[in-house]
């Protein structure tokens, strides 16, 4: 299918109950980390920013920031949102893409449709339903088509800017040309950042889609007013063809997967590996002498073996799966500032090694994995299996699982009223009417 005809003319009969039942996930899931990620220092920043330097006319449209009340411009809530989900790396992504659409997509989407709300213009479950299937899944084949046609490895930001971008036009009401002209300035302006830089140095710069967010927005607007950028040349053309060839017959969509632990997901192999070994052997942090793990080429270079920030430690292998060692888990708790001098960690931590294993690197396309070898104090050895991450569509996170994930962040955040409110209207966002969507809204948009 041509992507402008996709965009212009998806419906949600369109989409087969596997994807709905996705975004039933995706939804309470990214809330859930956006409220625990509203208490970053990420997150302050940026909303002070956008408070300050990015407020919008009431008569052309504002918007909500999330979980925060104030009214700025759509690029400005879309610019915190991302930058806060982003904040706490726990959302959802694609392993083929290696990338993440709903943490610039999501807020996006939600920018523009309370935009629309702010002007008496009516917005239904349905029609964010369908803007967020095209979000996604224009991200995703855009993140592709950049991977397989560049050199760089770049962030999510590049690719979810012209994700954004289509679904805007839609929830806008672009037509086919403005719509063109939407993406390709979205893809033109979007973040081209590169996330090895990011992982070498971690810093608040994350994944790219706090600037990934709002060029998406601003793209749909300038196209609107008259402004040109045509073609999105990884979305139209021959070159990009390869993944596009079965857009509406096959869906990116379908391979979300989700975070059990809030760190980067080229750790959690390691992770895995070394909590069954924990778990199985019935060991205590105590009796580890010495820790090798065996990954893949992208995650050895992730490092990190005495962070110096959040920052750091969530952009890292070592010290997480030292944490996961001593505390026997990786949650909220484990995401507070004195975590990084805990001194049971740190040993831990400095008596790992880490190596690349080539046939592990070879193995590591749209699956990661890892294994892990523990050296014990009474001189044994144990060697894990190697392991890939929970949490893929082959091997999901329960119903349960992400239950249990949510509340942990959104209940000491919200309340637990209010969370299991936003939790319930979350899941079945697609079914709520206009007048419903704006008590949805109220809940996940005031502070």
């Amino acid at each position: 299918m041509d992507p402008i005809q996709f965009i212009q003319n998806l419906s949600s009969s369109d989409l087969p109950e596997d994807i709905k039942a996705v975004f039933r996930r995706s939804m309470p899931d990214t809330l859930g980390v956006a409220a625990v990620a509203s208490l970053t220092e990420i997150t302050a920043i940026t909303r002070k920013i956008a408070d300050q330097f990015w407020r919008a006319d009431p008569s052309m449209g504002e918007a909500r920031m999330l979980y925060d009340g104030r009214r700025v411009s759509p690029a400005g809530a879309a610019f915190t949102g991302a930058f806060m989900i982003d904040s706490i790396d726990a959302h959802d992504g694609n392993s083929g893409v290696k990338g993440h659409a709903g943490s610039a997509v999501v807020p996006g989407v939600l920018a523009f449709a309370d935009m629309k709300m702010s002007l008496g213009q009516p917005v239904t479950g349905d029609d964010l339903l369908v803007a967020l299937a095209i979000g996604y899944e224009v991200a995703y084949r855009s993140g592709h088509t950049q991977h397989g046609t560049v050199a760089d490895y770049h962030t999510s930001g590049a690719w979810t800017a012209v994700g954004l971008a289509a679904a805007g036009s839609r929830l806008l009401g672009l037509d086919a040309e403005q719509t063109r002209h939407a993406i390709g300035i979205a893809e033109y302006h979007g973040p081209r950042s590169q996330m090895m830089r990011c992982i070498e140095y971690p810093t608040m710069l994350r994944d790219g889609v706090g600037w990934g967010a709002p060029s998406g927005v601003m793209a749909v607007l300038m196209a609107q007013a008259g402004f040109t950028g045509a073609p999105a040349i990884t979305v139209e053309g021959k070159e990009a063809e390869p993944w596009w060839h079965d857009l509406g017959s096959r869906w990116e969509i379908a391979e979300t997967h989700y975070k059990a632990y809030p760190v980067c997901r080229w750790a959690h192999p390691a992770i895995n590996a070394v909590h069954s070994l924990m778990s199985e052997n019935d060991l205590q942090s105590e009796q580890i002498e010495g820790v090798r793990i065996e990954t893949f080429k992208y995650a050895v270079e992730l490092g990190g073996y005495t962070p110096t920030s959040l920052d750091e430690m969530t952009y890292a292998i070592v010290f997480p799966v030292a944490v996961m060692i001593a505390r026997g888990k990786i949650g909220i708790e484990e995401l507070q500032p004195d975590i990084i001098t805990d001194p049971e960690i740190l040993r831990l931590s400095v008596a790992t090694e880490l190596v690349e294993d080539p046939a592990i690197t070879q193995m590591s396309i749209r699956k990661r994995w890892a294994r892990v070898i523990l050296r014990l104090k009474n001189g044994r050895i144990l060697t894990s299996e190697v392991m890939s991450s929970k949490g893929d569509p082959e091997d999901p996170l329960s119903d349960g699982d992400l239950a249990e994930k949510y509340h942990s962040f959104a209940d000491p955040v919200l309340g637990v009223e209010r969370a299991v409110k936003v939790k319930n209207m979350a899941e079945n966002f697609a079914d709520l009417s206009e007048k419903e969507i704006s008590i949805f809204f109220n809940l996940i948009l005031e502070s």
